[in-house]
């Protein structure tokens, strides 16, 4: 124990690096190994199946909750790794001197277990590995003399070791022969995994392929609207037009915006999955026999093109969706313009609406001041008429006609303090 406080993952982090360590071969060995892809949910039934082939077996099962475990059989030993995309199952058996030469490591797994293993199966490959003493690779490479028929040869480990193999299935299975003539325990484990891993790696990272196809069709369709599209936006005189055009380029961005979510995950996955198998060929530290293709060789060859057209496909399907979202701007720009054009000119009415309508305000306030002092002249016309045996000797109509402009211009004033009232405080509410 240490006196400092540990981080809670310092151990965590520490036991990574020595997980999912090779399996050491014992000798000559069979090594059969499955990697299925995940399928609804299938992950979840992985370690009740395994407890299944423990209980068959009679023996204790270990801890999966780390993704990985070595469970020895006896008969047989079992690697099972859990990764993202997909769950491995390598099967070892040591070959023994009475067995047949087309003999497999499954031959000792239970074969009802095998064929219920959750997933669906995505590799499946056969490894014999025989000794230099009994089986020299003279005369592996002496059967290799069909010239139409594919056949890579590796000298692997700095020479240790060959592997010899057509990367074909038959009988559902891909094969493989490595022949040892100088390699450790430890280093034959580590290579024999390299190499299923470089088989695992490749066939996952083509997953993207079809995907590449599939989007380069719809992408070639997109490229041709949008052209089309940006002529029509040359072409386009009037406001409908340009919005016509632009609801077609928003349902176009949606399409290719959909189709990135869809495949962004894949193409990333085949770069990163391709990036392993390069590491896993280097790991190989192969030397090239005269004559034949090694493993680097057929993968560089055959892969390589597959994921640069991958890379390709999903950087033209950037680049086609960033266009798209430009001429949008381009002609949401356009249009916002001509809107703004639009207001200016209905602002303009409106002011004009306003002042024709103060103007008639000013006439209305006019004729108002009128007919107030007229109904005001009337009022005192009928009080000088009921009062005039009190008052001084002037008649009616004389006092009537004195008091018309005093009302009026009582009026007028009174009209013009409110209509000032009014406008100071409708520019204190505008502030």
């Amino acid at each position: 124990m240490t006196l400092f406080e540990e981080h809670p993952l310092r151990q965590t982090l520490n036991d990574e690096v020595h997980a999912r360590p090779s399996v050491p071969l014992r000798g000559p060995s069979r090594v059969s190994y499955l990697a299925f892809i995940h399928d609804n949910g299938s992950s979840d039934h992985e370690h009740h199946h395994l407890q299944q082939l423990a209980r068959q077996l009679d023996i204790e099962l270990p801890e999966t909750r780390n993704g990985h475990l070595l469970l020895d059989a006896g008969d047989f030993r079992l690697k099972w790794e859990r990764h993202t995309e997909f769950s491995s199952y390598t099967f070892l058996r040591d070959v023994t001197d009475d067995e047949a030469a087309d003999s497999t490591a499954l031959i000792a797994v239970p074969a009802a277990w095998r064929k219920a293993i959750p997933g669906k199966l995505m590799v499946a490959s056969h490894v014999t590995v025989l000794s230099a003493h009994t089986h020299p690779a003279e005369a592996q490479l002496k059967q290799l003399t069909d010239p139409d028929k594919l056949a890579v040869v590796s000298r692997f480990a700095e020479g240790a070791g060959w592997i010899f193999t057509d990367f074909q299935i038959h009988d559902g299975f891909s094969h493989f022969t490595v022949i040892d003539e100088s390699l450790m325990r430890r280093q034959a484990g580590r290579n024999i995994q390299r190499l299923l891993e470089v088989e695992t790696y490749r066939t996952m990272a083509l997953l993207a392929f079809p995907v590449a196809k599939s989007v380069g069709r719809l992408l070639s369709e997109a490229e041709s609207e949008l052209a089309d599209l940006m002529d029509s936006m040359g072409r386009a005189v009037t406001p409908d037009d340009e919005r016509e055009i632009l609801t077609r380029l928003t349902r176009l961005a949606a399409e290719v915006e959909q189709s990135v979510a869809r495949t962004t995950y894949r193409f990333g996955a085949a770069a990163a999955y391709y990036r392993l198998v390069q590491q896993r060929t280097a790991d190989l530290r192969e030397l090239r026999h005269e004559g034949f293709p090694n493993i680097t060789d057929f993968v560089q060859r055959r892969l390589a093109p597959a994921i640069n057209t991958c890379a390709a496909t999903a950087r033209r399907q950037e680049e086609l969706s960033a266009r798209v979202a430009r001429n949008s701007q381009l002609l949401r720009t356009r249009v916002d313009i001509e809107l703004q054009q639009q207001n200016q000119a209905l602002l303009g009415q409106m002011n004009r609406r306003a002042k024709l309508q103060l103007r008639l305000q000013e006439t209305v306030e006019g004729l108002s001041v009128v007919a107030i002092t007229y109904y005001a002249s009337q009022l005192v016309n009928y009080v000088a008429k009921g009062a005039k045996t009190h008052i001084a000797p002037v008649t009616p109509e004389a006092l009537t006609a004195i008091s018309i402009p005093v009302i009026a211009a009582v009026v007028a004033f009174s009209m013009h303090r409110m209509r000032k009232a009014l406008a100071a405080e409708d520019e204190t509410g505008a502030h």
